[in-house]
């Protein structure tokens, strides 16, 4: 049985040039155990980003035990929600041993053909849809031909199973590499993006992924809390900054967290389960900070404290 719900208002922007219109927070399904899924936490975390303007989600042929797509679809399916009324991503390449996978035994990357179009198939099957917004490879697999994954995402993308091709966790070489191979853009790079990691704007792939006219996707935006709970020399000056910050804007110094990275042109990644943090999260695109502020927070995490 169906149940309507109440939503507020998608305010959508472009993922890239070339890419489809997403919420400016997407939520990623990344940190999901298996030992804790059930069916009404999916329900409660889904139905709060959608009343929060979320409604863009990603998730991956691993994530949860190999279970979350399945049990997405079926709250999607039960709630009455309408596929055009969310944007799906979904990646395949990276492969973990799961007692569900035996012929899996240790952790690595297979983004061949073969294996690309069977997880394909197989998310599709499980988010009951016929299409993903965004398919992803996840992870740049050293030893498969790549020409031959080329071929293949090619071939999704013709076949309409997957709107746009993305990558994940690709260096600027890397995301040159399989892009030499393909006639369709890539739309996306995942990388991981926040106040205690900012190797991304070091390495290359901030300025690449402009260049490109993409949006950089930060995954783990609050460094999996550790701006919250970790008591490091680094962690502590950064909160320290984030709680006055906070008190001006007459906000929680994780939503100053946020809006950092908004600042620098980013889409945060939302990974946590917890209510709260979520709902910071999103209070982080109410306010911006200004130039010096910025850079008063980047200072700090790369040791330029006074």
């Amino acid at each position: 049985m169906s149940t309507n719900y109440f939503y507020l208002p998608m305010n959508k922007i472009y993922l890239s040039d070339s890419g489809p219109k997403v919420s400016p927070a997407i939520y990623g399904f990344y940190r999901w155990q298996d030992e804790h899924l059930s069916f009404s936490q999916m329900e409660s975390v889904v139905h709060l980003c959608l009343s929060l303007g979320i409604n863009t989600f990603d998730h991956a042929d691993i994530y949860g035990g190999y279970d979350c797509e399945e049990l997405f679809g079926r709250v999607i399916q039960s709630s009455g929600i309408k596929r055009e009324e969310i944007v799906l991503f979904t990646k395949a390449g990276y492969l973990v041993p799961h007692y569900l996978k035996p012929e899996i035994k240790v952790p690595h990357f297979n983004s061949s053909g073969k294996h690309l179009l069977a997880s394909l198939e197989q998310s599709l099957r499980k988010l009951q849809t016929d299409y993903v917004d965004v398919f992803l490879v996840n992870n740049l697999d050293a030893i498969s031909d790549l020409e031959e994954t080329a071929r293949t995402l090619e071939q999704i993308k013709s076949s309409g199973k997957a709107k746009n091709i993305g990558v994940v966790n690709f260096s600027v070489f890397q995301h040159q590499l399989l892009s030499s191979y393909l006639r369709t853009p890539i739309v996306t790079n995942h990388i991981e993006l926040n106040l205690l990691n900012t190797a991304a704007l070091d390495n290359g792939q901030i300025d690449y992924i402009k260049q490109k006219y993409m949006r950089p996707l930060a995954t783990a935006p609050l460094a999996e809390g550790k701006i919250a709970e970790s008591n490091d020399k680094v962690p502590l000056q950064v909160r320290d900054k984030l709680e006055q910050l906070a008190t001006k804007y007459d906000t929680h110094f994780e939503s100053v967290a946020i809006a950092w990275l908004v600042k620098l042109g980013a889409l945060p990644l939302i990974g946590t389960t917890n209510e709260a943090r979520i709902r910071n999260i999103a209070a982080g695109f109410s306010f911006e900070l200004d130039h010096q502020e910025w850079y008063e927070l980047y200072n700090i995490t790369r040791g330029f404290v006074r």
